[in-house]
């Protein structure tokens, strides 16, 4: 089984306009409600593979009872911890050729929940993968993803942690099965500014002797690298296309790998190829990869 963690899932509420003017009222030509958060976005390119994946998490209020609502209904898979006060966030996205980002804090977790979400772990045996996505938010302990990997150690699961700086050096002791900075995240982890493929290389190589088994790391328009728990080296060319979206590329990569690899068991070349037809799919259209997206780009490869 697959399951997925986002402790700070949010409603994104997209509204488009032809401009903006901050001395006016201004009026909206159609308007957008998606559900977001790293770890549901890797559930929902998942789903979309035909691959069921389990999102755990907090949801509190009628934002989180929306959030879960809508997730059901397009077929993904929920066992969220409910917070007893506060709101699941809405994050508010303003396009009108240039684009405004306002994004909620969240609610207050209190200890005996998180308690309880870490209980869940239990039902995890050898073979699942577990992905931790995204930064912690504030009022949780700052080490809870090495915390999570602690309780796991020794137990076969495969983990994945795709969030940055000392979240991510927290975890490396643990051995997680993947990690995925992007280049610049990765040269910031050993204090470099990478300028080339050889130097990103030394570096992954680097990363990984801290105690992952796998790295990728994507490059944007310039592909994606990785070293296999093998230490073998495999490079990935961008794929030509126009890019719509950024948002939810990594998230698709990690989801792709995963995919890969259920398909294909310890075939990396093919995770990789994966990853990237599925970061591709998600940056060149306006909404998460399809399943048809995915296989269109895999042709191109």
């Amino acid at each position: 089984m697959i399951y997925t963690v986002t402790l700070n899932p949010a409603l994104d509420y997209v509204m488009n306009a032809e401009s903006i003017d901050t001395e006016d009222v201004n009026r909206t030509v159609s308007e957008e409600i998606y559900y977001g958060g790293k770890g549901i976005n890797v559930s929902t390119v998942l789903t979309r593979l035909g691959y069921p994946s389990t999102s755990l998490g907090f949801i509190a209020g009628f934002t989180g009872n929306e959030l879960e609502r809508m997730m059901k209904v397009d077929g993904l898979l929920c066992d969220f911890t409910k917070l007893d006060e506060g709101r699941t966030r809405i994050n508010v996205k303003v396009k009108c050729g240039k684009e405004l980002d306002i994004n909620a804090q969240g609610p207050n977790i209190p200890s005996d929940k998180m308690d309880e979400l870490i209980k869940k772990l239990d039902a995890l045996k050898s073979g699942d993968y577990l992905v931790l996505a995204g930064s912690a938010p504030k009022t949780v302990p700052s080490d809870i993803y090495a915390e999570m990997l602690r309780i796991l150690d020794g137990r076969g699961v495969r983990t994945i942690v795709d969030t940055t700086g000392e979240q991510l050096l927290k975890t490396l002791e643990f051995g997680p099965f993947l990690v995925k900075p992007n280049h610049h995240e990765l040269g910031e982890l050993f204090g470099k500014q990478l300028k080339d493929t050889d130097e990103i290389i030394e570096y992954a190589k680097k990363l990984k002797e801290l105690g992952p088994k796998n790295v990728i790391v994507s490059r944007g328009g310039d592909g994606s690298i990785l070293v296999d728990e093998n230490d073998n080296v495999h490079v990935m060319a961008p794929v030509p296309g126009k890019l719509v979206n950024s948002v939810g590329c990594g998230d698709s990569m990690v989801a792709g790998f995963i995919a890969g690899l259920s398909e294909k068991e310890g075939d990396y070349e093919y995770a990789l190829k994966m990853a990237t037809a599925c970061g591709s799919a998600t940056a060149f259209s306006m909404e998460l990869a399809t399943q048809q997206e995915v296989i269109e780009i895999l042709k191109k490869l």
